[in-house]
């Protein structure tokens, strides 16, 4: 599906994924013409800021930008920020746009990336209750802090303590509901867990875990009434919901490609159109390092998918091949994951919690599948090794301090 240089390149959606795969195609010489179109009217930008120092003030709105306005100049693309692309005519080659224009392409790159889960509780959408996935988002909330304010936070992920650590810093009272038994229970095992909550209460946060909510009320002066079924509604001048997000396949699923918990993609980042690629939150891609299909949302994939994408586009076809990694940042602790650990049947610690500095990894009938490093960037460049080269290793050895990391392999 090679793009020649008289072909025009339709990118839609401006997230992190759609700056690396423009940077991509340029680099690797594609001279033809690109138009990018985001529902947003801003360029490509960095999300996981969001809920960290753009929350916090410590970064501005022009410092959030993949790449720089004068990036799209030298490259010569064409932006169309603010304008909605409502429709795929894959016959035709052409996009339908919210204005009526109709817009002709050679090939089509999707990424779209993701939209926030709704709870789907009475009362979600009246004044007072936020998600956090814009810029629009955070300044809607940003506006509601102030010291002294009770912040209550659904969902006790990644996002969740990101906004409570934030918060609580910034004298709010905080309080997270969750409605599993622990908090980031997805991602993480039950002693990381357990420190980062302890962690949060230290901190100041009030943590309810196995808490469901089930509707939001109007409360007196402009409260909102957190309604948790039998349990003491909960009474918040703001809300954070932060129970996660979905691909964002409409215009995809429209159009009639094929879509599965995300767009369907191959390991070359093509749908089931040949003329058009997908990259980031929105796919669900075959990785060969995995030996499977999985969607997965960081900016690690979305880049490393956008370079494949491009490639495949510009006729040099490469296949995904790397190791996934995440990353939090919750008051002075950086968690870095590698790996994935769904299907774990063993836990081994490495140093000491109470340090502030250590690792959690995950094995699978002996052999390293995931890790999670808290503090500790040189255990998790190690373990990206590890994982990488499938290694067994033996569960004593590496939970023993003293033995060089790179002794394991």
């Amino acid at each position: 599906m090679a793009a020649s240089s008289g072909q025009s390149i339709a990118v839609v959606g401006a997230g992190q994924a759609a700056g690396q795969l423009i940077s991509s195609l340029r680099s690797l010489g594609f001279e033809g013409h690109i138009r990018l179109f985001g529902d947003e009217p801003y360029l490509p930008y960095q999300r996981p800021p969001l809920s960290k120092e753009y929350l916090a003030g410590d970064m501005t709105v022009e410092q959030l930008p993949v790449l720089q306005p004068e990036f799209y100049d030298n490259a010569k693309v064409e932006l169309s920020l603010g304008t909605r692309v409502e429709a795929i005519d894959r016959g035709a080659k052409r996009l339908q746009l919210a204005g009526g224009e109709s817009v002709a392409y050679d090939k089509l790159a999707l990424t779209t990336g993701a939209r926030v889960r709704r709870l789907g509780a009475p009362g979600e959408e009246r004044d007072g209750i936020h998600v956090l996935r814009s810029i629009a988002d955070v300044d809607g909330i940003r506006a509601a802090f102030a010291p002294g304010r009770r912040l209550a936070i659904v969902g006790g992920g990644y996002i969740g303590l990101e906004v409570a650590a934030v918060a609580v810093k910034q004298g709010l009272a905080v309080t997270v509901l969750e409605v599993a038994d622990r908090v980031m229970n997805r991602v993480v095992c039950p002693e990381v867990s357990a420190f980062y909550r302890e962690e949060h209460e230290r901190q100041g946060v009030r943590i309810l875990t196995g808490t469901g909510v089930g509707a939001f009320e109007a409360g007196e002066g402009g409260a909102v009434r957190v309604l948790c079924g039998e349990a003491p509604a909960i009474v918040a001048d703001l809300v954070v919901v932060g129970i996660g997000i979905l691909p964002e396949v409409s215009l995809a699923e429209a159009a009639g490609l094929e879509v599965d918990n995300g767009i369907l993609v191959d390991a070359f980042a093509r749908t089931s159109d040949p003329d058009i690629v997908a990259a980031g939150d929105c796919t669900n891609h075959l990785n060969q390092v995995l030996e499977g299909r999985v969607r997965l949302e960081s900016v690690q994939n979305a880049n490393a998918q956008a370079r494949v994408a491009a490639a495949t586009l510009c006729g040099q076809p490469t296949p995904y091949a790397e190791i996934p990694w995440f990353w939090s940042q919750q008051y002075d602790l950086k968690l870095q994951i590698v790996g994935l650990s769904q299907g774990y049947d063993q836990t081994v610690i490495r140093g000491l919690p109470e340090e502030r500095s250590f690792s959690a990894y995950y094995l699978k009938d002996g052999s390293l599948i995931a890790a999670d490093a808290i503090n500790a960037p040189r255990d998790f460049m190690m373990a990206r090794k590890l994982i990488a080269a499938g290694t067994q290793v033996d569960p004593a050895r590496l939970a023993d301090s003293s033995v060089p990391l790179r002794a394991l392999a």
